[in-house]
C-alpha cells in the first residue's frame, strides 16, 4: 500500500521501520517538530524524523494541523503535502496530537492507529505508564480506525502480552512496539484485501492514561510498598521517581517489596537497613526495598556500587513530598 505515516518517539520508529522493510510505500512522514533536550537543551530531531532522513523519505513538521489554529500556514502546508501523497491509508503510532477531521478525511481508506493497550482500557497519552502504575497483570495493543475523539475509534486487531512483575515501562515500551508494527502488517493485509471488520470499543471499562507530568515523580511513602514499587516501575525510564534524603534529590529506579511490617512508630520514609542488596524504608503497613539509585549528575547504581560514594544508615529518613 503507499501509506502516510504519522509519528514522534521511538515507539513510532519501530512501526515505521517494519513498515519501510516489509515493502510498503511510504509517501510521506509526518512527526512533531525538533525539540530542545539534553544538559544542553540542543533541539533534537525525533526518533521518526532521522529514520525519514536515513532513509530519504518526504518529510513534514508542522507545529500544528489545526488550520483555524495558532499557526494556520503550518497546517496548510501539510493539508498540501498530505493530499498530494495520493495515499492510501495513514498509519499513526504516538504522534502527540490529536488529528482533526480533515486529516482523517484524506487517505482513501482511512487512519489506523497503533494504541499501546487494551482499548478502552487506558486511552490516551501514557498508556504503558498507566497500566504498570495501576498493578494491572496484562496489557497490549489495540489497532483501530481512527475517528475524532480521543482513542475512541472501532478496533481492527488486539493483542494481549502480561506485565511481568519486574517491568518497568522501559522494559514493556519495546514489546509493545514491537508487537504493535506486526500487528499493523496484519491490518494492512486484511485492508489490501477487503478483509476488515472493525468492531466497536465497550462501553463499559473505559479508562484514561493522563499524561506524565514531572511532579508525579516524588515518593509518597505513606502508600504501601507495592504501590510505590509499581509506580518507581511506571516512571522508569521518564521521568524517574525521586526522594530527598540529606538535602539531595536521588533518582529511584527499582524496587520491591521486601517481606515484614515495619513497627508502628517508624516514621514513612525511615531507613530500617542498609545492604548491598537492598535500602529498606517505611512504607504504609509494609517496607520498599530499593534496589538500584543516582545521585544528582551520576549513573545508575545498584546499591552495593552506590553505598560506596554515598552514606545511608539506618534510621535516616527521605523528606516528605514538598517540604
Amino acid at each position: 500500500m503507499r501509506l502516510i505515516f504519522v509519528g514522534t518517539p521511538e515507539f513510532a520508529r519501530v512501526a515505521l521501520a517494519q513498515l519501510h522493510a516489509s515493502g510498503h510505500e511510504i509517501a510521506l512522514v509526518l512527526t512533531q517538530p525538533d525539540r530542545p533536550a539534553g544538559r544542553g537543551m540542543k533541539l533534537q530531531a525525533s526518533a521518526v524524523k532521522q529514520f525519514a532522513l536515513d532513509h530519504g523519505l518526504a518529510l513534514a513538521q508542522p507545529r500544528s494541523l489545526r488550520l483555524d489554529g495558532k499557526y494556520p500556514e503550518d497546517a496548510a502546508a501539510a493539508r498540501e503535502a498530505l493530499v498530494a501523497a495520493q495515499a492510501d491509508a495513514m498509519v499513526v503510532a504516538a504522534y502527540g496530537l490529536i488529528l482533526p477531521q480533515w486529516v482523517l478525511d484524506v487517505p482513501a481508506r482511512g487512519c489506523f492507529n497503533i494504541h499501546a493497550s487494551l482499548l478502552p482500557r487506558w486511552r490516551g497519552a501514557a498508556p504503558i505508564h498507566r497500566a504498570i502504575e495501576a498493578g494491572d497483570a496484562q496489557t497490549g495493543v489495540t489497532i483501530m480506525q481512527m475517528d475524532a475523539g480521543l482513542d475512541t475509534g472501532a478496533m481492527l486487531l488486539a493483542q494481549a502480552i502480561p506485565i511481568e512483575a519486574g517491568d518497568t515501562t522501559g522494559s514493556l515500551h519495546d514489546r509493545l512496539a514491537e508487537l504493535g508494527a506486526q500487528l499493523m502488517l496484519q491490518v494492512l493485509a486484511q485492508a489490501v484485501h477487503g478483509r476488515l471488520q472493525p468492531v466497536a470499543q465497550a462501553a463499559q471499562g473505559v479508562t484514561y492514561a493522563h499524561k506524565i507530568e514531572k511532579h508525579e515523580a516524588a515518593i509518597d511513602w505513606t502508600q504501601p510498598a507495592a504501590v510505590i514499587a509499581q509506580r518507581i516501575r511506571a516512571f522508569n525510564p521518564f521521568p524517574g521517581a525521586t526522594a530527598v534524603l540529606n538535602g539531595e534529590t536521588l533518582k529511584i529506579w527499582l524496587a520491591d517489596v521486601a517481606p515484614g511490617v515495619p513497627s508502628v512508630s517508624k516514621e514513612f520514609g525511615s531507613i530500617l537497613a542498609v545492604a548491598p542488596a537492598g535500602i529498606e524504608v517505611v512504607a504504609m503497613k509494609s517496607i520498599v526495598n530499593i534496589t538500584q539509585l543516582q545521585r544528582p549528575g551520576g549513573k545508575r547504581l545498584g546499591v552495593a556500587e552506590f553505598l560506596r560514594g554515598f552514606d545511608v544508615q539506618p534510621g535516616m529518613v527521605f523528606e516528605k513530598p514538598g517540604s
